[in-house]
């Protein structure tokens, strides 16, 4: 073991309490003197456990109701001094400082009280926030990660077991590797703790044009994109999800299902959707989510096999039986009845995720090259009275609901794209081309292999039309009107076409690109 030391003392001070007891009796048992405030200090007692308040070793009081407590020479001279330091070590006996060799502490629940709060917590405010910023917590972790050399430290509950086990092992002396280890662990509590912090600071229009994000929460993935690539999620999925049956979400799965939350969000009505390699390949909408079902899977049977299925109401036994016809890698939906989870889950692998009701973050963040970019969520799906009619042909009230819809998907589909839709159901896509008049013909291919008529459906363009052709083609498909967002130098030739083929077309205003 290299450079072992002898826990003779310890401070003890956290906010949680949960899994501390094993721990408590472990030190007791090797004949620890225990130092601990407040609360803590009551546990222990009631452990049976004898424990010296820190205002004895202070002379001190809490005070300023509580906001000061271990914030004195006595405490921080025992954890930062160097046992080697014959200075250091002059000055503790000199000031009867005794060495503290364990310091057990967590932090207020400054994320837990915001999250309370902007859920709408009763009698939760920006007072009762800011109170739940830590000062000698968070002091007292980076003094003793700073000693570790000589000091452990605990910062977190999910570091009580593997103490418990090195005092157990170790007769209560730790090796520089295992303090080192715990440091580590400290200073990544600390360091997400301060970022949290800065970050709810940080809103509003004078915000700092800064990047921070801390997650604490990571899971190793089966691999990344593909099986020679290391995978890993950074979050909190269990938040998200109750996982009901499978195997876990690869890293394909997990973009997959994000694309598909998203996309599904925008639906009020009981609606299905299917999507493959984050592009949906069947959306319907219907009274009954049966029949939701079914109408997207005919938009594109081929493509659904092995897709990421979604829906945003409960799946019954009937739907269940219908699904389960089909194989399928991933099926989101908010509840399940009983009878359709049994169902449901008679296959191992496939994955049924139960969503849960959360706040998504409003910001999208991507690494390139050597930063990160950031921008916005796109929130917005323009409705009907956000549209404007630049044709002679007006839309009827049908055709608006359906460039609406259209418009939905197009959001979510990767550019350049071009969505038709009739009856609140997905038609046939073209995606991810390199111009826009390929999307189009990719998408009138497909609507004609699975035998959908074009006759009377809508067209949705997620960017501007720089010439007539694709209104041209469209119009000769079928197609009797048309959304754009508009603003091209040339939406006047676009605008003639439509008005020459007799089909109306409407703009937005608005550009939804998706890369």
């Amino acid at each position: 073991m290299s450079h072992p030391v002898k826990i003779k003392n310890a401070l003890i001070s956290v906010f949680y309490k949960d899994n501390l007891e094993p721990v408590i009796h472990q030190l007791n048992k090797l004949g620890v003197t225990i130092y601990s405030t407040g609360g803590t200090e009551k546990f222990i007692k009631g452990l049976g456990v004898a424990v010296i308040p820190v205002e004895d070793l202070t002379s001190y009081p809490s005070i300023l109701g509580g906001r000061v407590k271990t914030l004195h020479p006595k405490v921080f001279g025992g954890i930062l001094t160097r046992r080697g330091h014959e200075g250091d070590q002059a000055q503790i006996a000199q000031y009867e400082i005794p060495e503290i060799d364990l310091v057990i502490v967590d932090l207020y629940p400054f994320e837990e009280t915001v999250a309370k709060a902007l859920s709408g917590g009763e009698g939760l405010g920006e007072a009762d926030i800011i109170e739940k910023i830590d000062i000698g917590g968070i002091s007292l972790i980076r003094a003793a990660a700073k000693n570790h050399q000589d000091v452990v430290i605990i910062a977190s509950k999910d570091d009580y077991s593997p103490l418990n086990k090195i005092l157990e092992a170790q007769s209560g002396e730790t090796t520089l590797a295992q303090r080192k280890a715990f440091a580590r662990n400290a200073f990544h509590v600390s360091s997400h703790y301060d970022t949290a912090i800065f970050n709810w600071f940080n809103q509003g229009h004078d915000a700092l044009t800064v990047f921070k994000q801390s997650e604490q929460k990571a899971s190793v993935l089966r691999y990344g994109e593909n099986p020679h690539q290391k995978g890993y999620f950074y979050g909190d999925l269990e938040a998200m999800f109750e996982k009901l049956n499978g195997k876990e979400l690869s890293y394909n799965n997990l973009v997959d299902v994000d694309a598909a939350v998203a996309l599904i969000d925008e639906f009020t009505d009981p609606t299905f959707a299917i999507l493959k390699h984050t592009n949906a390949c069947g959306v319907a909408s219907r009274p009954q989510l049966l029949d939701a079902w079914k109408d997207a899977l005919a938009c594109d049977p081929v493509s659904a096999f092995g897709g990421v299925l979604i829906c945003n109401g409960e799946v019954d036994e009937a739907t269940a039986i219908e699904i389960n016809k089909l194989f399928f890698e991933v099926l989101i939906a908010p509840a399940y009845s009983a009878d359709a989870e049994k169902v449901i889950t008679s296959k191992k692998n496939r994955i049924i995720l139960k969503r849960k009701e959360v706040v998504l973050p409003g910001k999208l963040f991507k690494t390139l090259l050597n930063g990160v970019i950031e921008q916005d969520k796109d929130k917005t799906v323009e409705n009907p009275e956000q549209m404007t009619t630049v044709t002679v042909k007006a839309p009827t009230a049908q055709e608006l609901k359906d460039l609406y819809f259209a418009n939905k998907v197009v959001k979510h589909t990767k550019s350049n794209t071009i969505v038709f839709a009739k009856d609140n159901t997905l038609i046939a896509s073209g995606v991810g081309q390199t111009s826009r008049v390929d999307s189009l013909r990719q998408a009138i291919i497909k609507a004609e292999n699975f035998g959908f008529s074009l006759k009377g459906a809508a067209m949705a363009s997620d960017a501007f039309f720089p010439f007539p052709d694709c209104v041209e083609l469209a119009a000769d498909a079928g197609i009797t009107s048309v959304l754009q967002p508009g603003g091209s130098i040339k939406d006047q030739d676009s605008i003639d076409m439509a008005n020459e083929k007799g089909i109306a077309m409407v703009t937005t205003g608005v550009r939804h690109f998706k890369h």
